[in-house]
């Protein structure tokens, strides 16, 4: 199948500054794409050259197989990190702006909008103002009209920001189900918690580069210690002389007969040999792999290369 988007590696720079060093990825149709990344990193660099709203220096983009082009805004749906919605208009009448702007109608455009304005319950904002409305009301009525035309790729940049956790899970369920009608979202955030609820994929970007991509489960896999979070009844001085050479004790909390520890396996033991090794001395009550999370995998991926850097200047 091909990519929806494919960037080949780009560089960008403004200045003195390089924004984008060597940066390549791949979108697949029909998923949710994670770019990540701390402030600064380059993401919106990135995002903005996909818009066509900058080019690169070097490399090139491609849109479903095709060198990115002009007509391919019409495909597209942005949602920036920065609201630009015009305050002394009303609600409606930008709407139905923003919604001709994409290509459609003005009967259908009023259409598509009484539907998502329906589906938000916000049907009494549309002779309102702008500046009437607090700013997640204003991301509301952005986000419709993003979404309006049915772009096949959909970028929105901190979609979440300035929601109230009931507002953001609407928008979170209303991007899985775009998704699920065919729509490619790419996500830029450094909100590591949305990522896994949300994204298929990722690419981990920091001062320009991009450290990391794959899926998400498959990173999280890559990246686990073989650390297990064990709960148990019984002797804590037996369960830890039974681990012998097999597991290291990381951790341990007691409250009364009931114990809590962290073990890490050693070379090539596995979990059944853990446990057959403390049955004797403990009553099992909870035995669960300690996956690592996006959050962790992110500080360990930047302070790594953080560390290497720093290493190969001290060398030179």
């Amino acid at each position: 199948m091909t990519p929806i988007l494919e960037v080949k590696n780009i560089h960008k720079n403004y200045a003195n500054h390089v924004a984008l060093k060597d940066v390549s990825l791949v979108v697949e149709p029909q998923k949710i794409f994670g770019l990540l990344g701390p402030n600064g990193a380059g993401k919106t660099s990135l995002i903005r050259i996909i818009n066509q709203i900058t080019g690169p220096d070097k490399g090139e983009v491609l849109f479903n197989g095709e060198h990115l082009a002009p007509k391919h805004v019409d495909f597209i749906g942005y949602l920036p990190e920065e609201r630009g919605l015009y305050k002394k208009m009303a609600v409606g009448e930008q709407a139905m702006y923003l919604a001709q702007l994409k290509g459609l109608k003005k009967a259908e455009a009023k259409a598509k909008l009484q539907h998502w304005f329906k589906k938000f319950e916000i049907e009494n904002w549309w002779d309102k103002k702008i500046e009437e409305l607090s700013k997640g009301m204003q991301q509301k009525v952005q986000f419709i009209v993003t979404v309006l035309h049915e772009p096949k790729l959909l970028i929105l940049d901190e979609p979440f920001s300035g929601f109230d956790p009931i507002n953001a899970q609407l928008i979170k369920n209303e991007i899985l189900e775009l998704r699920d009608k065919g729509a490619t979202i790419i996500f830029s955030t450094h909100n590591m918690g949305s990522v896994e609820e949300l994204c298929d994929n990722i690419a981990l970007i920091n001062k320009a580069e991009k450290l990391l991509d794959g899926s998400v489960k498959e990173i999280r896999k890559t990246y686990k210690s073989n650390t297990f979070k064990i709960t148990f009844k019984g002797n804590m001085m037996g369960f830890t002389n039974a681990l012998w050479a097999g597991a290291e004790l990381i951790e341990k909390n007691s409250d009364e007969d009931v114990h809590t520890v962290t073990v890490k396996m050693l070379r090539q033991n596995k979990p059944n040999d853990l446990l057959q090794a403390v049955l004797a001395n403990a009553e099992i009550l909870s035995f669960n792999e300690i996956v690592p999370s996006m959050n962790d995998i992110f500080i360990s991926v930047v302070e790594n290369k953080t560390t290497l850097n720093t290493q190969s200047t001290f060398t030179e």
